[in-house]
């Protein structure tokens, strides 16, 4: 036999007595069987996977989006089943509780609690269909707040799919019905739009006494406004109105704007312009993401222009909204459509012309000290019911007249002026008192205040 041949033969007899030796042949088995089972693994990992996707539908709603709140109070709801098996698989036994707080006359704080699903896996029957829900916290957060992010993943059958449609439709519906006649008013944390507490009863349109007509004209021109989008789109024009309402403090502006939106139907946005941490690029970025139906109230628009100033001693020169900045936020390339706007301030006289062109300021009108007019009214409302004759309602303008609230120049003085909120103080420390009301007129007349020496 050849060399190579003999070579050859040798090779074969080795792998063959590999393949004899009871620990090689059983650990190459092992290994074998370990390789076909990862293999059958992945492959029904896989398998599982495909007809997961296949069968079955997921909707992730993130804490950010506002139907978070919703779906979270539509899963609250009480669901009452008839089957043995609906009535296991939809026990949730984990839950979180939200409070709140409300103070009642001459008694406790009252408090209402508010329980929703916590966090983990719960399983819900809606109409026809099992749904599976997984609220769920990050372990990211938010760079500006640190606060974890959280996700809602609703899971049903994919046959089933169209059955979200109608959770969210419910869950909007119920969200109304939960804010019905109250006015939400919405203030700044950090980058977001947060509740300023618990929603407000809607403040009757009635109970803000402005002079003869200024009223009526805000209202019909807002009504007018909505009612006329399709118009601004037809040619072109930017779906905004904007109003300023200027006048000395306690004109009755904020109470107002919080009466008109209870008018409409909408919220209240609320951004202080002098408050410290307002930049111009955080005015511009919440303008662009209001909720929706809100009307925008940008208070103190004046201390917007205090930046055009030197620092005050203490170092500070006032809010951090610069004048450029508020006007590209009402009218420049940043700035969003579909909004009604108000601007107020007590001191017009600061205002620029560039601020109060139309575009940006659509409507202005003064708000100013009480009249005769809104005397008259004011006392009807406190007590109309009681001073059916109008013989005191006479008998306190007169008063008022006689302590000259109504002349423009008494004696050459400047003239003396009061406000519909120290009428109203007046009226509420007299609340059933007529005569108290009349003989207390002359604290109406503004005091001027010094220090003790």
């Amino acid at each position: 036999m050849s060399e190579p041949a003999a070579s050859a033969a040798g090779s074969l007899l080795d792998v063959n007595g590999l393949l004899e030796n009871p620990v090689f042949a059983g650990g190459f088995g092992l290994a074998s069987l370990g390789a076909a089972l990862a293999f059958a693994r992945r492959g029904a990992l896989a398998s599982a996977g495909l007809i997961r996707r296949r069968l079955l539908v997921n909707v992730e709603i993130s804490r950010q989006d506002p139907a978070y709140p919703w779906i979270l109070a539509w899963l609250s709801e009480p669901r009452p089943q008839t089957s043995f098996l609906a009535k296991r698989l939809t026990r949730i036994n984990k839950l979180s509780v939200t409070t709140a707080t409300s103070t009642t006359p001459n008694g406790p704080t009252q408090a209402s609690f508010f329980l929703q699903p916590g966090y983990g896996r719960h399983i819900v029957k809606y109409k026809h269909a099992y749904i599976a829900v997984n609220r769920e916290k990050q372990s990211t957060a938010k760079t500006n707040t640190g606060e974890p992010h959280e996700t809602l993943e609703l899971t049903t059958l994919y046959a089933h799919r169209h059955i979200f449609e109608d959770v969210f439709t419910e869950a909007r519906g119920l969200a109304l019905r939960a804010n019905e006649g109250k006015t939400v008013v919405y203030s700044v944390r950090n980058f977001d739009w947060v509740p300023l507490g618990i929603p407000r009863r809607k403040r009757p349109l009635a109970s803000v006494v402005l002079d003869k007509g200024v009223k009526e004209d805000i209202v019909n021109d807002a009504r007018d406004f909505l009612a006329r989008r399709q118009w601004y789109v037809d040619r072109g024009i930017p779906y905004r109105r904007g109003y300023l309402l200027y006048g000395p403090p306690g004109s009755g502006k904020s109470s107002f704007i919080q009466a008109l939106a209870g008018e409409l139907d909408y919220s209240v946005a609320m951004i202080n312009l002098s408050e410290i941490g307002v930049t111009d690029d955080k005015l511009a970025f919440l303008l662009t993401k209001l909720p929706e139906r809100s009307i925008v109230l940008l208070e103190d628009a004046d201390s917007a222009f205090v930046n055009r100033r030197r620092r005050d001693a203490d170092g500070y020169s006032g809010g951090t909204v610069t004048f450029s900045g508020l006007l590209n936020a009402l009218d420049g390339l940043s700035a969003g459509e579909e909004r009604i706007a108000f601007l107020t301030t007590n001191h017009i006289e600061l205002l620029d012309p560039a601020l109060i062109r139309p575009g940006r300021v659509d409507m202005m009108v003064r708000i100013g000290e009480a009249t005769r007019y809104q005397a008259a009214q004011m006392w009807d409302r406190f007590y109309g019911d009681v001073d059916h004759d109008g013989v005191n309602r006479e008998r306190f303008l007169a008063r008022l007249d006689e302590l000259g609230l109504f002349r423009d120049v008494v004696e050459g003085a400047n003239p003396i002026r009061t406000s519909t909120a120290a009428i109203q103080g007046l009226f509420l420390f007299n609340k059933n008192d007529m005569e108290g009301a009349i003989n207390m007129a002359e604290g109406l007349i503004p005091q001027k205040l010094e220090a003790e020496p």
